[in-house]
């Protein structure tokens, strides 16, 4: 009898340890505490949202998904410190971080495993570097600039613009292409201001705008860091329309800014306000889970697993050394994968086309003023 016992404890230990081996290992490493905490948390609560709906599903390829996360603090190089480690434990695939500096640091780690990495870093170099592991959740800034510049020459109608940047591998890349942008459509920058990530007080630099007296401002800030220069633009009176990127009028700004968000105007490749239902039921879910509205961070997050989901069941099969090489040039519509919110393909490049949108921020909602198609 005792043996019989043990020969069925030793075979339900077998089947149990046996279909824990059978999980799909992500590993995500993020922005969860210093300056970019919103940014990884959303990023964060979005991957496993997509995780838990997923798994409730019966997985992938009747596989369930597990995921560890690890802190970048916001810094490159603990980033690069907590990919090695994540990369040692040989994920299936990596997810993140969010700020453009840690990708850059990390990418190469990444590559040289042979490990595809799907992060949420926007600037325009990332992708251009031949990396073939690397992937965006949203528009990179060689895509989104030409739109932005488009928007304040043709449709502000600004002959003179202001341009404020945080100094970092994100704020520079997006300053280089919309300053080559604006020069190019015949917009001449009248102010070109550097600000340092984290910086608390923006009188100096507003006091620079308003001397320069710009028919725009361009804003190309983080999230909290935008709040803050909002609000002293408010306070100054400054009343030059205002134009950014999706880091301006991110629903984290106009909750922390307040209503100086209101008329800030930006183009995003990702909104929870997307007049678009799938998007409205992600919002839905997401804010029902954590008690918040998410921002773009949260969508690129749950977007990142979604990915990975239909990468594989591309395939037919669990490759992570033929996984980049699926995901290169593929196209997923939203009605075969709801999860992918959007129809999104990808590039050689890494880099993505779907529908993008032109919002603006009133009385404190972002309300999309114009939905702009997919390039190709």
């Amino acid at each position: 009898m005792k043996s019989t016992l043990l020969a069925g404890a030793l075979l339900a230990f077998a089947t149990a340890t046996g279909a824990h081996a059978q999980a799909i290992k992500l590993a995500d490493v993020a922005e969860l505490s210093g300056g970019g905490a919103t940014v990884g948390t959303n990023w964060k609560n979005g991957i496993d949202l997509a995780i838990e709906e997923i798994n409730a599903k019966g997985g992938v390829l009747g596989r369930k998904l597990e995921v560890t996360h690890a802190d970048s603090q916001s810094n490159p190089g603990v980033a690069r410190a907590q990919v090695q480690k994540a990369l040692d434990a040989e994920p299936y695939v990596l997810l993140g971080p969010g700020y453009s500096g840690s990708v850059k640091v990390t990418a190469p780690l990444a590559a040289e495993a042979g490990i595809a990495q799907i992060m949420g870093g926007e600037a325009a170099e990332l992708t251009q570097a031949g990396n073939k592991f690397l992937f965006r959740t949203s528009f990179g800034q060689q895509s989104s600039m030409p739109k932005v510049a488009k928007y304040i020459h043709d449709e502000m109608k600004a002959k003179s613009v202001a341009v404020v940047w945080v100094n970092n591998d994100f704020g520079r890349g997006g300053r280089d292409v919309v300053v080559k942008e604006l020069d190019r459509l015949g917009s001449k920058v009248v102010a070109d201001l550097s600000t340092e990530a984290g910086q608390a007080d923006f009188a100096a630099d507003v006091g620079k705008i308003k001397a320069a007296n710009p028919d725009a401002v361009f804003v190309y800030l983080n999230e909290e860091e935008s709040a803050r220069i909002l609000k002293e633009l408010k306070r100054q009176g400054v009343t030059a329309p205002l134009m950014g990127e999706t880091t301006l009028i991110g629903q984290k700004v106009i909750e922390l800014a307040g209503d100086a968000a209101n008329g800030a105007r930006g183009h995003v490749g990702l909104t929870t306000d997307a007049p678009v239902d799938l998007v409205k039921a992600f919002r839905e879910k997401f804010s029902k889970k954590y008690n918040y509205v998410p921002d773009h961070n949260g969508l690129k997050g749950y977007l990142a697993v979604y990915m990975v989901k239909a990468t594989t069941e591309k395939m037919g099969k669990v490759d992570s050394k033929a996984f980049a090489d699926t995901l290169h040039g593929l196209t997923i519509k939203a009605a075969d994968e709801p999860g992918i919110l959007m129809d999104v393909t990808f590039n050689e490049t890494g880099d993505i086309d779907r529908q993008s949108f032109l919002v603006e921020v009133v009385e404190g909602k972002q309300v999309v003023k114009q939905v702009l198609p997919k390039v190709k």
